[in-house]
């Protein structure tokens, strides 16, 4: 079934738009949900939460990229449940990823509440990047994969992906910097 059908099955109120999504992107949620969380049981939840969440959001919602829609409310909850077990008590899984990241972030804070500009900067820095350094940058800072399940998939040394990984995100704070994002 074709996205665009799927979004009419939501606008139609009709429950069946929920198994479609399943059928066509579950094997992706669960992806996304697992690998932040390492926990099969706590991803599915979270995937049946995004499902809700997704017909909360259609109507009024028209996404214009459903696939990735569906993904980023899936990965804020599963983000939400890792904060939510890591408060309760400290784990591993994609908390160094999370951690290596907003130690970038932290140095001058980001106050920024205009998400749609944060995002268009987030996606031109991104394309700024070439090929390989965005997919080493979106593996583990997206799909929160190790460092060792990167290097492994570039015939790469954790060393050289952990080197690549540490321009990028000092590439992307100067970025930040440079739009007034950060201080």
């Amino acid at each position: 079934m074709l996205d665009s059908q799927i979004i009419e099955l939501y606008f139609a109120r009709d429950e069946s738009a929920i198994v479609r999504t399943d059928e066509k992107y579950g094997r992706y949620c669960r992806a996304v949900a697992g690998r932040i969380l390492s926990d099969r049981k706590d991803a599915e939840e979270c995937v049946n939460d995004a499902y809700v969440g997704v017909w909360n959001a259609i109507p009024p919602k028209r996404p214009r990229n459903f696939k990735l829609f569906v993904g980023i409310i899936t990965r804020n909850i599963a983000l939400d449940r890792f904060d939510y077990n890591r408060a309760k008590k400290r784990g591993d899984g994609a908390e160094a990823a999370i951690d290596e990241f907003a130690s970038t972030l932290s140095d001058g804070g980001m106050p920024c509440d205009d998400v749609l500009a944060l995002r268009e900067i987030i996606n031109d820095f991104l394309a700024s990047l070439d090929s390989r350094t965005r997919i080493i940058f979106m593996r583990r800072y997206w799909y929160m994969c190790t460092v060792e399940e990167i290097a492994a998939g570039f015939k790469l040394t954790s060393a050289n992906v952990r080197v690549i990984l540490h321009r990028t995100r000092r590439r992307f704070a100067a970025r930040l910097k440079k739009e007034g994002l950060m201080r």
